[in-house]
């Protein structure tokens, strides 16, 4: 594994560069070589992939990235550091180094170009303040991805794989499994980054589903459908939608009867087959 790794040289590196972490862009750097050689494992990245790093900071996983991956494509928003990244990967000709907002990109677009269009890999140590508009930003692009390894918020991983009647599960959880299959790798404690997070954190990997689980008609209405029935938790299914999407509480009466569920479940009771074929009947005239 590469020397960025070890906590000595990180502090070199960010004192050399006079660098000051921004609270508002999320930057706690990975020290751990355990947890990096976990990251790339588990990613099963081989020299015939192309991958996309999201926030690479000093550039520690992007070294790793190059030495196991074909092509790098790296996105940083801060300014500051893509001088830093230009000398810590000096030595790879298989990095392309952007400064941009990883939630500005067009991403097929990207990929098309650095890629051929063909299907990338994303690895990311992701700000925990925003980990989830990037989830489904990437997602919802429908951009070409095999899959996303990412170090989030432990409480988020949890929410990812959850399951129908558990307190973690929600629409995140509903999202990420329609679009992939997830599964926690490792929980990472907070003496692993520099500067050191105030929560404990995991790295997840999710896998892309070539095909969706369930069948929709209409992808936008289902998520409509699944946003408003967590939009008020305590409230039962036919209400949430009423309050949330001013769906006829008749209409909704209706369907949950077409598909046997009684009147007053809630939304955390039904599973992704049953808000599909809910949505079915609900978005029907």
């Amino acid at each position: 594994m590469n020397k960025l790794i070890n906590p000595q040289e990180t502090i070199r590196i960010i004192q050399k560069n006079n660098f000051h972490f921004q609270k508002r862009f999320g930057q706690n750097f990975l020290i751990d070589e355990n947890v990096l050689r976990n990251i790339i494992v588990s990613s099963e990245i081989t020299k015939e992939d192309c991958v996309l790093e999201i926030g690479p900071g000093i550039g520690t996983m992007t070294q790793a990235l190059c030495d196991a991956a074909g092509h790098v494509v790296t996105v940083e928003i801060d300014g500051s550091l893509i001088p830093i990244l230009r000398e810590t990967l000096a030595d790879y000709d298989n990095v392309t180094i952007l400064n941009d907002d990883v939630l500005k990109l067009d991403l097929p677009k990207l990929i098309g170009e650095q890629n051929d269009g063909k299907p990338v890999k994303v690895v990311a140590n992701l700000p925990y303040y925003i980990t989830t508009p990037i989830i489904m930003g990437l997602f919802e692009s429908h951009a070409p991805l095999q899959s996303v390894t990412v170090m989030v918020q432990k409480e988020v991983a949890d929410r990812m794989q959850a399951g129908p009647g558990t307190k973690d599960y929600g629409a995140l959880s509903l999202a990420v499994q329609y679009y992939s299959e997830p599964k926690i790798v490792q929980l990472v404690p907070p003496h692993c980054f520099i500067p050191r997070p105030n929560v404990g954190s995991a790295v997840i990997r999710l896998l892309r589903h070539i095909v969706p689980p369930v069948e929709t008609e209409d992808e936008d209405f289902l998520f409509r459908v699944i946003h408003a029935a967590f939009g008020q938790r305590r409230k039962t299914l036919t209400n949430a939608l009423y309050g949330g999407m001013k769906l006829p509480k008749e209409k909704t009466l209706a369907a949950l009867s077409a598909l046997s569920l009684p009147e007053n479940i809630r939304g955390e009771a039904l599973s992704l087959p049953q808000f599909a074929a809910l949505a079915e009947l609900l978005r029907r005239p």
